[in-house]
């Protein structure tokens, strides 16, 4: 069965705050971490990180906005995540104040046995360089922090 994890944005109704007055206030974008199985995206739910309000992500990239709930108590955090968890692992995790989508995309590769996979846990730019700062997840208990700089250039 062909499965994997991926992190993605979902647009919510909301403006986030500081472009509330201005002419051009583009509605908020939130991460948020999806399994796919089998090219079907798992269904989950996820809280707008700005306003609140519940999404039911559907597939990549597309949610449904759940009318009237502000609140679910079924929807995961970071707390229900450490049950279980490596305290290696989440010792790299607090570290670097991942959110709650790295928290998920690291215990979706421990439940998952995918060793090897990277979980990022932060991203930098300095001009054309980006350097992502990454974990290994090599096993139950090994891991491997470490970064990476790639230069991003469009066009010669």
């Amino acid at each position: 069965m062909a499965t994997f994890g991926q992190k993605h944005l979902i647009k919510c109704r909301c403006v986030l705050p500081q472009f509330k007055n201005s002419p051009d206030s583009k509605q908020h974008r939130f991460v948020v971490f999806s399994e796919v199985i089998e090219d079907i995206t798992k269904q989950k739910y996820s809280q707008c990180n700005n306003c609140g309000l519940v999404h039911k992500v559907i597939d990549i990239c597309t949610s449904e906005i759940m009318q009237g709930k502000e609140s679910m108590g079924s929807i995961m955090s970071i707390e229900d995540i450490k049950i279980g968890m490596n305290q290696g692992l989440i010792g790299v995790l607090e570290r670097h104040q991942c959110d709650l989508p790295t928290w998920e995309h690291a215990r979706y590769v421990v439940e998952n046995k995918r060793w090897g996979d990277i979980v990022i846990l932060t991203n930098d730019n300095e001009d054309d360089d980006k350097v992502i700062k990454y974990v290994r997840i090599l096993g139950e208990t090994l891991f491997k922090v470490d970064s990476h700089t790639r230069k991003d250039v469009i066009g010669d």
